[in-house]
């Protein structure tokens, strides 16, 4: 396949998912009907996995006497997010460790003040909600990605597969990666639908939404400005306009702390650093080769890195589209070449979805139904009881 930023499309026309927007309401809502009919599947299999994993942690927190509730709306990076909807931002960098909220971007927490307003629930209960709608926002426009490349098997399996990762528990918890997800999936089937200016747009939101936006913006701006695009305006724009919300957070925060690299700046009182990858070898070598009894997240957590980068070896060898491999490369040298904390990694990469499509692409032409079967169930259990046990067992944040 080519790499070029637009491909061939492998579906007719008529059965593609649209991109959002375009047309009169209408034709709009026939057009939205008909594209949710063709991602059912997909969207059914990923409520079923997501389901399995829900009971699962349902039946560890009643053993452990905890609540479901608070477990997914309430803990770690959740509390953050609904203490900026609460109360705001800091107002200056400080200089305690762990301690600045500026680190976190501030899509999600305006959307849950926002929501919360006009909604009778709590805004941890409104947090919830949003991570879960946006799980399936994300779920959709996977599918849409994998059904524009090789068709609707394919783009089937491929949001399966997402919702089995072993970390896909934090898809229904009061964190970004769904939203972000649902962002970037959208965004790149806008670039391979060439519909830039929408492209811009969603990569401008996921630069609000978490530090890794910048891989979107990368994925849309360099295949804006591929040769085939060239004269071709609206794609200039889309390139132009593509990282200005992560561009325009960033600047935010140096006003707010009064110095130009603030953010950076917040980053390092997180202990969150570029370093090209040191830390990350150090760390693969400390719980793979040296220690003899590690902990077993933090082996996943390792194992899941190496396969990552041997799953973008073969995106690479299978010429995917240029936009997908971007994304995914930028996300890469994001997690893996930052030097802070190394067991929420897996869950940066939850976001790369087109890491999976070799997977994808291999269980949808296998010929024997079975082989699917077995895969794809052993991994919904596996996922089911490795995020049970991440929540409730490991003391780390996930």
């Amino acid at each position: 396949m080519s790499p070029a930023a637009t491909v061939r499309p492998t579906v007719p026309a008529s059965r593609r998912p649209p991109a959002p927007g375009g047309g009169d309401a209408t034709g709009l809502r026939n057009r939205l009907r008909r594209a949710l009919r063709r991602a059912a599947p997909a969207l059914l299999g990923y409520l079923a996995v997501r389901l399995c994993g829900l009971l699962v942690l349902a039946r560890w927190v009643h053993l452990k006497h905890h609540g479901v509730w608070p477990t997914l709306a309430t803990s770690w990076d959740s509390g953050w997010y609904l203490g900026i909807a609460d109360h705001g931002y800091a107002d200056a960098l400080g200089t305690q460790f762990n301690a600045n909220n500026l680190a976190f971007f501030p899509l999600y927490p305006v959307l849950i003040k926002a929501v919360a307003g006009v909604t009778p629930g709590s805004r941890a209960t409104v947090a919830l909600v949003l991570a879960v709608v946006f799980s399936f926002v994300a779920g959709w426009g996977i599918f849409a990605v994998g059904d524009r490349l090789y068709g609707r098997r394919t783009g089937t399996v491929l949001t399966v597969l997402w919702g089995v990762l072993p970390v896909a528990i934090v898809q229904w918890m009061g964190y970004t990666e769904s939203m972000f997800t649902a962002l970037a999936a959208w965004a790149l089937y806008a670039v391979l639908t060439g519909r830039w200016l929408w492209a811009a747009s969603l990569a401008s939101l996921a630069g609000l939404t978490r530090p890794t936006g910048i891989a979107v913006a990368a994925a849309v701006s360099v295949a804006a400005l591929l040769p085939s695009c060239r004269g071709n305006r609206r794609a200039l724009v889309g390139a132009l306009a593509a990282p200005l919300g992560w561009l325009a957070y960033v600047a935010w925060v140096g006003f707010r702390v009064g110095r130009p690299d603030g953010y950076f700046a917040v980053q390092k009182l997180w202990r969150n650093e570029w370093d090209g990858g040191a830390t990350t070898l150090l760390r693969l070598r400390q719980y793979l080769v040296y220690m003899t009894r590690p902990q077993l997240f933090l082996v996943i957590v390792s194992l899941m890195l190496i396969v990552s980068v041997g799953l973008y070896l073969l995106c690479l060898a299978d010429r995917q589209p240029t936009a997908l491999l971007v994304f995914t490369g930028v996300l890469l040298l994001v997690v893996l070449g930052s030097g802070g904390v190394y067991f929420p990694r897996t869950r940066f990469l939850l976001p790369g979805f087109p890491l999976l499509l070799p997977i994808a692409l291999a269980l949808a032409r296998a010929r024997r139904t079975a082989v699917v079967a077995v895969v794809l169930g052993t991994s919904t259990l596996s996922s089911a009881w490795l995020g049970a046990y991440m929540l409730l067992v490991w003391k780390g944040p996930p």
